[in-house]
């Protein structure tokens, strides 16, 4: 099986290479070729080294989608991605990143196919931001996408295309909306939502960390761990069950603030709480008034997607996978 992961430098996207590595028929069946695509240099796994061929390339860039699936991956993820706060910033980059990127592939895909039979299936990461409010209480699957930011805009096109091209049989797609990563390893970035990871990372190893926003934020989440397995679980997914509408909200944990204060002062004591600098932020609050905070995502329960029911859980998660199951 060939395997292309886009965007397979992002901390999602490492995470769903070493997962790979470390599970090689973890797709249903052994991987004789994997190709990884972002605009930095992706690291290729030492287990699967004899198969990778890793590329630095921009996805949006005419030609390069059209290279990419001329040799017709089985499996395609598409991870590639501006985040929230600076596809709101720049409006030209988010479009082309965020939505000529998977237009173009889409696209590829088609062209390939009216050479001769071809189908893969292709794992699309959405976002919840594709909903806007008003919102209900909690938001079912029957809820309409109305996204409030630019990034949300993106996302939702994308998943209109997506479907439509699978409706089409163009390729076998599933697209998962993903709650807020949390905790995210690594440096800060340039995501609005960037914060709900600081507030926890950053205290967690002795340093200080900016909490924008009141500690009554509401939020919907799930830690990195639950994110790689949606889109395993995506990949070896009989999509015959998912039926005509193939975006899924992922299951998460509805989370305040303080909830997750309340979970870092459990691990961590009143010094790592202590590391927390309150400094408003009005643009940051701005944005997160408009994200969901409650989601039934009984579709992609039922359809056997997983993930934490707890802060705790989440962070002992990031303690495991990224601190060596020790904090500062």
């Amino acid at each position: 099986m060939h395997v292309l992961i886009l965007g397979a430098a992002g901390m999602i996207g490492r995470k769903l290479v070493n997962r790979i590595a470390a599970e090689p028929k973890i797709l249903g069946q052994a991987i004789d070729k994997l190709t990884l695509v972002d605009a930095f240099q992706p690291p290729v796994p030492e287990a699967l080294a004899s198969v990778s061929k890793a590329l630095t390339v921009d996805l949006a860039t005419s030609g390069v989608a059209d290279k990419l699936i001329e040799d017709r991956p089985d499996m395609i993820f598409h991870l590639a991605a501006i985040v929230s706060g600076e596809a709101e910033a720049d409006f030209d980059k988010g479009y082309a990143v965020n939505l000529d990127g998977a237009r173009a592939l889409f696209d590829a895909i088609r062209q390939q196919g009216q050479k001769s039979a071809y189908v893969p299936r292709v794992i699309f990461a959405s976002s919840i931001a594709v909903f806007g409010t008003p919102f209900p209480e909690v938001i079912g699957d029957e809820f309409l996408t109305a996204p409030l930011t630019s990034y949300g805009t993106q996302k939702a096109i994308a998943e209109l295309l997506l479907a439509d091209y699978s409706r089409r049989g163009i390729f076998d797609g599933i697209g998962i909306r993903l709650p807020t990563i949390c905790v995210r390893p690594g440096a800060p970035n340039k995501a609005a939502s960037g914060f709900f990871s600081n507030i926890l990372r950053e205290p967690l190893v002795g340093k200080e960390a900016i909490l924008p926003v009141s500690d009554t934020v509401r939020h919907w989440f799930a830690s990195p761990r639950s994110a790689v397995g949606f889109f395993v679980h995506a990949a070896t997914l009989d999509t015959a069950k998912v039926g005509p509408r193939p975006n899924l909200t992922m299951p998460g944990l509805s989370a305040l603030v303080s909830d997750e204060i309340d979970a870092l002062r459990r691990v961590g004591g009143d010094k790592a709480v202590a590391l927390l600098r309150r400094e408003p932020d009005p643009v940051i609050e701005r944005i997160v008034a408009g994200w969901p905070t409650r989601f039934d995502a009984q579709r992609a329960r039922d359809l056997g997607f997983k993930a934490e029911q707890s802060f705790d859980e989440i962070v002992q998660a990031h303690i495991e996978d990224e601190l060596d199951g020790r904090v500062a």
